[in-house]
């Protein structure tokens, strides 16, 4: 089956967890953005590129990644104002009419390899909607909502620190149950889907609450088929998970390259 693959890039957050600006950081002497852009620009199953930036600063986005993007012929578009979903429907209207798989690849995730992405994609050509995913390895806890402290901790943190003292101590959430792990998988991107198929789970009515294209799919009742992910494809979430894409990568942080050679 010959694909001819429309890519959307949604990169319309406003990187609260980051704490700044992620995708503008230094990869390798180049934007975060433009490293997760680089991944598909050498595939022959990909037709165009879309990049969904933030809609209240377009402008300012084009301004700072357009003239980079442009040359790998990827279209900017506006995303959405709230949750992700919003961003990629926007996108899908820039998709190509010719494209046979929209791949949906998150802008923070520059590790992806090209192994990683010849998989996904050789699966997606038999079943029309494919993941990557990764057993997951921690036993995991379900905690409550409220945090809380021990009234030790309360009285000597109010003794030392006064009115300080709520923002200045540690807390901690009480576990609710243990989370049976069998078969559970971590979800990464790309995730790669049948056009025909992605247009009808985004012409539902209600695409509330899911944080991923996915789960789109799964509301259809339709099969998604996962294959195995890669450790290195880890989500830039904070500033540490920037510093270990680094490492994995084989490239040194700004303060370690010649002046000139920063951008």
């Amino acid at each position: 089956m010959s694909m001819r693959v429309s890519v959307i890039i949604p990169a319309a957050g406003s990187s609260r967890r980051y704490g700044m600006d992620k995708l503008g950081q230094d990869l390798g002497g180049r934007a975060l953005l433009l490293r997760t852009v680089e991944l598909f620009t050498k595939r022959d199953e990909v037709r165009s590129i879309i990049v969904a930036g933030p809609p209240d600063d377009l402008d300012a986005f084009r301004d700072r990644f357009g003239a980079q993007l442009g040359f790998h012929g990827v279209q900017i578009v506006a995303g959405g104002r709230v949750e992700r979903w919003e961003t990629v429907k926007n996108a899908l209207a820039a998709v190509l009419a010719d494209a046979t798989h929209v791949a949906v690849h998150d802008a923070a995730r520059p590790g992806a390899s090209d192994e990683l992405i010849g998989r996904v994609f050789e699966a997606a050509k038999v079943h029309p909607a494919v993941i990557p995913g990764l057993a997951v390895a921690d036993t995991l806890k379900r905690v409550g909502e409220e945090a809380v402290r021990a009234e030790e901790e309360d009285a000597v943190a109010d003794l030392i620190l006064g009115d300080s003292a709520e923002a200045a101590t540690s807390k901690g959430r009480v576990v609710q149950s243990t989370v049976d792990r069998t078969n559970l998988v971590a979800v990464q991107t790309p995730q790669v889907f049948e056009i025909g198929l992605l247009r009808r789970a985004y012409a539902q009515p209600d695409l509330s609450g899911a944080t991923d294209d996915a789960a789109l799919i799964e509301r259809l009742g339709e099969k998604v088929v996962v294959v195995d992910g890669e450790f290195r494809n880890l989500k830039i979430t904070v500033p540490a998970d920037l510093s270990l894409m680094r490492t994995m990568l084989g490239m040194k942080s700004p303060e370690g390259r010649p002046v000139h050679k920063r951008f």
